[in-house]
Formats: structure tokens, sequence, C-alpha cells
């Protein structure tokens, strides 16, 4: 991590529904629990559902009188959005000043929108981490790459990795950086073992290809679903009401997700 510069993680999937917001919620919240300093920038200015996640969270420690870590939070709208007068200004330039501003920051996580966008794709040109979460299916690995019908073998890369291979470019270029591409398996079942086996099995074979790195997500679970009115992550353990071995289970998944990031120590948090 440079002196003046926080490490950047972007969290970007075209495809919806793969648990994108949350994920990025979860990690924003974790580093802020492990003391370090961190801000979050929502590029979904219409859906914002990584921002209206933290403005539940403090709406939720203010009620309830609790000391809960709370990121930083900005929005900011892409300019096909059309946004509303007070918006911050939607275009990329905003981006880079948001950033600008953060540098002190240990961590920045951006939530990019699901879908193809000049901002989504200048986050990734400055990302320092890249987190891709997807569902356990051929679906979501449409996404990066293709397969064959009978072999389920890798043709070729899809339009995702190879817009990722433009912006690892476009990093390099900028200053010489490099962006570690890290591939999350969002929501495994245990009851589809023989697809769990093709889809690892094509990961594999594409990571080599692509170079991206594959890790553990979060699991299928309800409690993800009931956490986001009160803005709670599964670190908030002092203020769920119960707490059952699904939870703990899921705190266990949440901590071996970071761990895999390997993100660099936030050197500057204890300052």
């Amino acid at each position: 991590m440079g002196a003046q510069q926080a490490h950047l993680i972007v969290l970007g999937n075209e495809k919806g529904g793969s648990g994108k917001s949350t994920t990025a919620v979860h990690i924003a919240v974790a580093l802020a629990h492990d003391g370090a300093r961190v801000g979050v920038v929502d590029l979904d200015a219409r859906q914002r559902t990584v921002a209206r996640y933290l403005e539940n969270r403090a709406a939720f420690a203010r009620k309830r009188e609790l000391a809960l870590v709370q990121p930083e939070v900005a929005v900011i709208a892409d300019d096909a959005e059309g946004a509303a007068p007070g918006a911050p200004r939607a275009d990329t330039t905003a981006l880079a000043e948001r950033l600008a501003a953060w540098a002190g920051l240990d961590f920045v996580v951006v939530d990019t929108p699901g879908r193809n966008s000049a901002l989504a794709r200048a986050a990734l040109a400055r990302a320092d981490t890249l987190v891709t979460p997807m569902n356990d299916s051929f679906v979501d690995f449409d996404l990066i790459g293709q397969v064959d019908p009978e072999t389920y073998k890798v043709r070729r890369p899809s339009f995702f990795a190879e817009m990722v291979w433009d912006a690892r470019k476009a990093r390099g270029r900028a200053d010489g950086g490099t962006v570690d591409w890290v591939v999350l398996r969002n929501r495994l079942s245990s009851l589809e073992a023989r697809n769990m086996k093709r889809v690892g099995g094509a990961l594999d074979e594409l990571a080599k290809r692509v170079g991206f790195r594959v890790a553990p997500g979060l699991s299928e679970r309800v409690i993800y679903r009931e956490l986001f009115p009160r803005g709670l992550t599964l670190l908030d353990m002092a203020a769920l009401e119960e707490v059952s071995v699904s939870h703990v289970a899921a705190r266990a998944e949440l901590r071996a997700l970071i761990a895999a990031l390997a993100l660099p120590a936030a050197v500057r948090a204890a300052a």
C-alpha cells in the first residue's frame, strides 16, 4: 500500500443476483472491524443497495445506541442514470476526485452496477483487488468464459474477462500497477455436487488462461437477507438478538473470504 494511496477493492460483475453488494458491505465492515479506515463508493445510484445497507446500519446504531463500526460512504451516479438535482457529478471525474479525497484511508471498497458503464470501467482500471462474485452455475460462468456443451472444457474467455484484460492494460500504462483478480464462488449448494465439480474444473482451467484466483464466497443463507434492514453483518454478533449455529458458520465463511483476498495490512489503522 502506498504512503498516500488507499488500497482499492472493486466488486465487479455484470450478472445480477450474485451477492455482489452484500459481499461488498461485509468486506468493508470486516476491514473496519479489524481497525482499518474504510470508505465505500456505491456506483449504482439508482438502486443504491450498498449505500442503503450502510444507511440502515447508521440508523439502527443510533436507535439502539450501539457503537457499530461505520465505513464512510459516497454515491456517484452514472451519466445514463439521470441523477437528481444535488446528486454527485455523474462522470468519471467525480470518482477520481472521491478516490483522491480518500487517499488517506486504508481501503476503499467500490461496488459497481450490474451492467457495463463508463464508471464501472474506470473503477476496474484503478483496482488493486478486483472481486467478482458468481453463483456456482454455468449461467454465471458465461460472464467470464464459454464452455463446450459436451465436455465442459473452456472454449474461450468471455466479454467480462476481456474487459478485465483491458482494465489491467490500462492500469499498467497508468502507473505500472497490477490488478489482483479474485473470483468468489458464492451460494454454493451441497445438493449439486456434479455441477459444482464441473464449474470448479472450468474455473480452474480458465484461471490459468486469464489470470485470476478462485476463492470461497458466501453460501446461500437466509441470514444475509435478514440483516439488511438493520444494516448488520455477521461480525456484529453483540447486536443480534438471536445467534444460531448458522450465524456462526456464516461468520466463519466471511473470515475465510477475507483471508483468501490476501489484502495488505492496514498499516495506518493504528496511526
